[in-house]
């Protein structure tokens, strides 16, 4: 009986060491994938709220970086030299650095050195004071507003939007702009945030990205249909090299590019660990034929941003943005950041003021004019708005999200108490440019909800019932 007995505890702490040893596995594994992430992200966004938005870290860390695992690393903010660092236990130590009209940039795969030394030539911001030109190419607003609107009910629904009620579900809405008929009917801020602060776009750049698209195609620097032109894809023989422009703005390439933020994945590697984000993404393989499916990828977007730099050329592509799209419209809060390789991170990194925010809606809802100027031609504002024929709920366009539905049944809709022809640029953590053409709406809403419950479609239907037409 002993005998069986010792036999089963040495069959036991068998068990137990090689679980052990699989847990151990797992656990350096992790470590090995994701703290790179961790600290990445950490780095990146504690150098951009502090030196772009002007924040104090201790909010940041709170809010940005108070969630698991995001606050496992430390971060060390210097002022002086406007660099940021993380990392967790010392380990995977991660460095972003801040440039005057460039934003922050992570070091990845690049020395601070060979960072440092880059030279860009930005477009000058002209020399306007905006509080003394009206509204939309400045911010002095006219002393009516137009008829039809129930105050009272726009004023309620606005401040819901900054309503705490759990504090298991942080809602943290920072700032509401409303446009009826261009002009601004209502906004709001929360405490320590105001209509000068530069929020970050997360994937609303992708429309900023897809509107410089539409710039140079107007140019024609550039053509839909085409096969797009990236070096990695013409060589090719795989399928690739048939990938069009439009495909690559209607997120149908067919590339085998994992979009997945809860884990390592192609999207953080790329965002967090690479110098070259579209061309990373480039050298990816096909998943299935081009135009076959929708698959919504910030991979895409970044090569379009490395296609609008090879077409605009290395002199003109930083000044590119600016000069031909953000100060035609008085959007002069706009920064762009670019990748370690100089390229600007069209997929998420774009930071602009709330109202600068609702400029770039204005424009779509004036199908690209501003005044009598056209920034963008009517035809590819329409063109941007079409649902891509792959995407099954009619939700996406060149890089805009669609409310169009269902073909055939066009109730099935993302946002089922919005008009069908409303669109939107649209980020993570409940970033919101929603345009409503039949309504003569723009609503703008930013913010950090670190989790689904902020309803944007009960908020656009309760606005719409504020205003009656």
């Amino acid at each position: 009986m002993s005998a069986v007995k010792n036999k089963t505890g040495i069959t036991l702490k068998r068990l137990l060491l090689v679980l052990l040893v699989a847990v151990l596995v797992y656990v350096i594994r992790y470590a090995w994938t994701s703290f790179p992430i961790v600290t990445g992200y950490d780095a990146k966004m504690m150098c951009s709220c502090v030196f772009i938005s002007g924040r104090e870290e201790g909010s940041v860390m709170a809010q940005e970086l108070g969630g698991f695992p995001l606050k496992l690393a430390s971060v060390k903010v210097d002022r002086q030299s406007r660099v940021v660092t993380a990392s967790i236990a010392g380990m995977a130590k991660q460095k972003a650095i801040y440039r005057e009209g460039l934003g922050c940039t992570l070091l990845n795969e690049r020395t601070e050195q060979e960072i440092s030394k880059q030279q860009f030539q930005l477009a000058a911001k002209p020399m306007v004071n905006q509080d003394t030109i009206a509204w939309p190419m400045g911010d002095r607003l006219p002393d009516s507003l137009p008829t039809g609107i129930d105050r009272s009910l726009l004023h309620q629904v606005v401040q819901s939007a900054f309503a705490e009620s759990d504090p298991a579900k942080p809602v943290r809405t920072r700032a509401v702009v409303v446009l009826y008929k261009g002009q601004i009917v209502a906004e709001q801020y929360a405490p320590g945030f105001d209509r000068h602060t530069p929020l970050l776009s997360w994937s609303m750049a992708k429309s900023v990205t897809s509107a410089l698209t539409g710039i140079l195609v107007k140019q024609g620097k550039l053509s839909l249909k085409d096969p797009a032109p990236v070096p990695e894809w013409s060589s090719a023989k795989d399928g690739r090299e048939s990938i069009t422009l439009e495909q690559v703005l209607q997120q149908t390439t067919g590339l085998d590019f994992l979009e997945d933020y809860t884990k390592s994945s192609d999207a953080t590697d790329m965002l967090f660990r690479k110098a070259d984000m579209g061309g990373f993404t480039a050298l990816h393989g096909l998943r299935e034929k081009p135009g076959s499916r929708f698959y919504y990828s910030s991979g895409n977007s970044n090569v379009l941003s490395r296609i609008i730099r090879k077409a605009v050329g290395e002199k003109d592509y930083h000044a590119f943005p600016a000069k031909e799209l953000f100060h035609k419209i008085g959007m002069y809060s706009a920064i762009l950041e670019p990748d370690a390789n100089g390229t600007y991170v069209g997929s998420s990194y774009m930071w602009a003021n709330a109202r600068d925010w609702a400029r770039f809606g204005l424009l779509f809802l004036n199908q690209g004019k501003w005044g009598n100027e056209e920034v963008l031609p009517a035809s590819w504002v329409y063109a941007s708005l079409q649902p891509a024929p792959a995407a099954p709920q009619g939700e996406y366009g060149y890089q805009w999200w669609l409310n169009a539905g269902q073909k055939g049944n066009s109730a099935n809709k993302r946002f089922p108490d919005v008009p069908n022809d409303m669109f939107t640029a649209d980020g993570y953590e409940g970033q919101y440019v929603s345009v409503i053409p039949s309504r003569s709406l723009v609503v703008v809403r930013l913010g950090q909800t670190p989790g689904e419950w902020y309803d944007h479609n009960k908020f656009l239907s309760r606005i719409i019932e504020a205003i009656r037409q």
